[in-house]
């Protein structure tokens, strides 16, 4: 066999395995990220729900700036926040630098945009569809973004899905506000670089494997909350037609 087949057979026998080693990294890179997303969803919901229906002189350029975020490279953001927490930055009198809440903290930074600039597409989008008729009947701002956001629940379900999926393949930040140290901030990205540029290919690649799985199942399940959500919509629609 080659290398490919040799490194792929034996990945597959430490996931089949259940490697102690392996499966800590993935626990580790899953709380890093599901903690990360559910500080920055909670954040991103309300103040994404805010933004749809807001209308205030500076909201073109705090919606350009928020976009402008989505595409800052990682590794900017595991800068900044490695300056904010060094020992002479801040933040460093914290002493999270290198540790799991430094990696949260980048990972939320990282999050934040997507969630706030996705959820308020959504909801501004709600807002066209349905904001004049809400407001006829009396809704301010505030009750017509939480009313307009929880009729939208399911495609803001998918935000989060994607929210998380952003979190999780993420290696940039993490690496350099984490330092990848074994047993304490490794993830699963910073694991597969480490392992790969040591030769260590079968670690890598069953790390890997999971990390794809763990990838599709986030897509397969935006993929099946997008066909319920349009298949209930059918059925609304059918329901008030009879």
């Amino acid at each position: 066999m080659n290398t490919f087949q040799e490194s792929l057979a034996r990945a597959l026998q430490l996931v089949a395995a259940g490697d102690a080693a392996l499966f800590a990294i993935v626990a580790r890179s899953l709380a890093v990220s599901g903690v990360a997303c559910l500080i920055a969803c909670a954040f991103g919901l309300v103040l994404g729900a805010w933004l749809g229906v807001a209308r205030f002189p500076a909201r073109g350029a705090v919606v350009t700036v928020l976009n402008t975020f989505l595409a800052v490279p990682s590794v900017v953001v595991g800068l900044v926040v490695y300056l904010l927490l060094s020992r002479s930055g801040p933040l460093g009198f914290l002493g999270w630098l290198f540790s799991f809440k430094a990696m949260v903290v980048a990972q939320v930074l990282l999050v934040l945009p997507v969630c706030t600039a996705l959820t308020r597409q959504v909801v501004e989008d709600a807002e066209r569809a349905n904001g004049e008729q809400l407001q006829s009947l009396g809704a301010g701002g505030a009750l017509r973004s939480l009313l307009l956001a929880f009729d939208e629940r399911y495609a803001l379900v998918t935000v989060l899905l994607a929210c998380f999926g952003r979190a999780i393949s993420e290696v940039g930040a993490v690496m350099i506000v984490g330092g990848n140290i074994e047993g304490f901030t490794r993830v699963m990205t910073t694991a597969i670089a480490l392992e790969t540029s040591k030769g260590d290919l079968p670690l890598a690649l069953a790390l890997g494997l999971v990390l794809l799985t763990v990838v599709l199942g986030l897509n397969a399940a935006i993929a099946l909350v997008t066909r319920w959500r349009g298949a209930h919509a059918e059925g609304v629609v059918l329901a008030g037609a009879a």
